[in-house]
């Protein structure tokens, strides 16, 4: 019950409080220069509530993170290598979700070390920090694995998904 009034009490303003314009553009500017260095591609979606449908069949951020990686192609990169972070206010929880040819290299433990760190830095207030420190750090494992090649290819948008 209490995730259900958390759900139905986060109302859109609250996502924009966190990630004003400004924040979203400084998001949607690391990611494209991010991606020059490497093969990569990253997502950034904020979600500042689930539909109560949602919350009814018992939807977790996890498997939230999971569908919109689906719905939005990240799998569907020509390197196996897309990269979704996904932040849900309302849980105050933020999901990594990665494609097979960079997951097998980070692996979950990887990806739950920068979780943590970006989780540390919205429990001190600064969300927009948080998301640009998790976007060099996958970064620095994208730009490792798959290092940028020629002529930069952007399969996917750079700026941030705000649901």
């Amino acid at each position: 019950m209490c995730r259900f009034v958390r759900h139905v009490f986060s109302l859109p303003w609250q996502a924009r409080r966190y990630f004003p314009p400004a924040a979203l553009q400084a998001i949607e500017a690391a990611i494209a220069e991010s991606e020059a260095t490497h093969r990569g591609e990253l997502r950034f979606v904020v979600e500042t509530a689930l539909h109560p449908v949602q919350l009814w069949h018992g939807i977790t951020p996890r498997q939230r993170a999971i569908a919109l990686f689906s719905e939005l192609g990240v799998w569907d990169t020509a390197s196996n290598n897309g990269v979704l972070i996904y932040l849900s206010l309302a849980d105050h929880d933020v999901e990594i979700v990665a494609d097979r040819g960079i997951d097998a290299l980070v692996g979950a433990a990887g990806w739950e070390t920068i979780c943590h760190h970006m989780e540390q830095a919205f429990r001190a207030g600064r969300f927009s920090d948080g998301v640009l420190d998790g976007i060099q750090q996958i970064s620095a494992h994208l730009a490792q694995h798959f290092p940028a090649q020629g002529a930069v290819r952007n399969e996917l948008p750079d700026a941030p998904l705000v649901l």
